[in-house]
């Protein structure tokens, strides 16, 4: 029993002692540190800080809310909608700007000068073609994944060993048993780490879209709660949108994991 429980406990006490790990508590415990005393200090205008007492509070009012979940489901759909749509079409772009030298000389650079271009400048032109409803918001999360996404289709294309292409064409795979049998698995490393890149930046561009022009959604909810300077609601919300973030590219990365996994 005594060895069972020096096995239980030594992969925690290593976890604990590793330095990195008590870096990162030290620095989460640095920063609650100094928020509540700046919080507590008045140096900043009233509520612009709120205690975490405040915040704590304002979260609990928030996850109890049945009405806050409904704008969840909302936000949730409209990204995954302009995930689903912008990853695939950005799949498929890099898959053919990969495979074809041509094409890759001619329109990548567009897609690296127009990938860091702020997304939000085409809302109104999103606007214009889907309306202000849920279109525009899922158009504005599918542009903002789809730069990210090609481009890492396009480079692991390029990674791909050509032994696996030749194997490939000599059991004379047509184009789509090619890319599902050849190039999605050998290149899904650089694959999941361009939707992980996307999923991030498809957030962002459906929050700020909600935030333009919407009565829907945790953008505008955030939005309403800083217009009524409702400081420990807002900080409460995007508490909440910081760790489905989080959660939400532990899931991705986990799934691109998935074949180091050990088997029996």
């Amino acid at each position: 029993m005594a060895e069972t429980g020096r096995l239980t406990w030594a992969p925690v006490r290593r976890a604990w002692g590793d330095p990195v790990t008590r870096l990162r508590i030290a620095i989460v415990l640095t920063v609650l540190v100094v928020w509540e005393a700046v919080a507590a200090s008045g140096l900043l205008y009233r509520d612009v800080v709120p205690s975490l007492r405040a915040i704590a509070g304002a979260l609990a009012k928030l996850l109890s809310n049945p009405e806050y979940y409904w704008h969840l489901a909302v936000t949730a759909g409209e990204v995954a909608t302009g995930l689903l749509i912008g990853g695939l079409s950005g799949l498929v772009v890099g898959l053919i700007l990969g495979a074809n030298r041509v094409l890759s000389r001619s329109y990548e650079p567009l897609l690296y000068y127009l990938g860091p271009t702020p997304k939000i400048i085409f809302f109104p032109i999103m606007i214009m073609w889907f309306g202000v409803g849920a279109g525009s918001k899922v158009a504005m999360g599918a542009i903002s994944c789809f730069f990210p996404i090609a481009l890492s289709a396009a480079a692991g294309m390029r990674q791909i060993e050509e032994v696996y292409i030749r194997v490939g064409r000599s059991f004379r795979a047509n184009t789509w048993q090619m890319a599902i049998k050849i190039y999605l698995p050998a290149m899904r490393h650089p694959v999941i780490n361009g939707v992980r890149l996307g999923l991030g930046v498809a957030i962002i561009g459906t929050l700020l879209a909600e935030t333009k022009l919407s009565n829907r959604g945790l953008g505008f909810l955030v939005i309403q709660a800083y217009s009524l300077f409702d400081m420990p609601r807002m900080y409460a919300m995007l508490i909440v949108l910081f760790v489905l973030a989080i959660g939400a590219n532990a899931l991705i990365g986990r799934v691109g994991r998935l074949d180091r996994l050990p088997t029996r």
